[in-house]
């Protein structure tokens, strides 16, 4: 195992309190392996993990009830383009966990333009537009309905009742598995949409101005959660199921999911990155989600020119 010295200049007990997107899962796993296997404590440092609530983890940290959380670029782009105070400063996966998923057995269904016509499960927001993309730039007409149906899509479509859906592969496709659906998927950057590191720490320039050697130890504390959860994740997964045994009740699920992350190579890149966002990335999501239409400024005007995507992301306080 790697053992990297974590920075020290954070005072002894510091506070920090870190806001998550979802209820607990995989995603999460460095936050609670840093918790008990004692690295929080070894930086100085008293995490807090919020209960997950409907108020967005991007709204928690811009008003300054949580230094930390955890939320998508794409969150994080139209978050801030709207004014928000808020700044992805780890990018927990390294590859993309998000894909356009259906049944194994659609033999109607060779590649996103057989999408034409048929029935999404949809969740709003940008993605249909990402869909639409995919058909249209496979040769489609990008024509099907969409009726939202949340996290009750995955359902729906293991029952027939829709034609298609997204999902993430590290978890609903693991849970697919598990229960015996056979499925197959279209990568989004295969069809000109650009791929994401899909799940990030954020931060505020609030809480980073004012505590700067904190954020430094926390990230780091973290990054070597990440790292340990990486390297035993049999182990991690016990350490998340233990913490939240209320909410993860399903082993196979958590063990089967850690095991996908670990060999995907999505927490660590085949290249040993881990942590690090890529700049070419977020930049080509922000000017992707410009061209689409969907960023509106601080008045709720929509923008039409991609703003300077610096600002929303840094690696600064990421261990050198």
């Amino acid at each position: 195992m790697t053992v990297m010295t974590l920075t020290g200049g954070a005072h002894a007990a510091d506070n920090v309190t870190v806001a998550l997107d979802w209820t607990p899962n995989t995603n999460h796993i460095g936050l609670y392996v840093a918790k008990a296997e004692g690295f929080y404590d070894k930086a100085g440092l008293d995490v807090d993990i919020l209960p997950y609530s409907d108020t967005s983890s991007g709204t928690l940290v811009s008003n300054g009830i949580a230094g930390f959380g955890i939320a998508g670029p794409i969150a994080v782009i139209t978050q801030r383009t709207a004014g928000a105070d808020i700044k992805a400063v780890y990018a927990i996966v390294q590859h993309e966990t998000g894909r356009l998923v259906f049944n194994a057995d659609r033999e109607d269904i060779q590649s996103p333009k057989d999408l034409d016509g048929k029935v999404f499960a949809g969740f709003g927001g940008i993605w249909n537009k990402i869909v639409r993309d995919m058909i249209i730039n496979d040769g489609g007409d990008g024509d099907f309905e969409t009726v939202t149906l949340g996290t009750s899509a995955y359902e729906a479509l293991a029952n027939g009742q829709v034609d298609f859906t997204l999902d993430i592969a590290t978890w609903e496709g693991v849970n697919a598995a598990l229960e015996g659906q056979e499925q197959r998927s279209f990568t989004y950057s295969d069809y000109g949409v650009p791929g994401q590191q899909t799940t990030m720490i954020i931060s505020s320039d609030a809480y980073l101005n004012d505590n700067p050697e904190t954020a430094r130890s926390f990230l780091a504390a973290t990054l070597e959660g990440y790292r340990w959860a990486a390297e035993n994740p049999d182990k991690a997964a016990d350490i998340l199921m233990e913490a939240n045994p209320s909410v993860l009740t399903n082993a196979a699920l958590v063990h089967g999911s850690m095991e996908a992350l670990v060999d995907g190579r999505y927490l660590i890149a085949e290249d040993g990155t881990i942590g690090t966002i890529d700049p070419k990335r977020f930049n080509a999501l922000g000017a992707y989600l410009t061209e689409a239409g969907v960023l509106q400024d601080e008045s709720g005007a929509t923008i039409s020119d991609a703003p300077d995507f610096t600002p929303y992301f840094s690696n600064d306080y990421l261990p050198e």
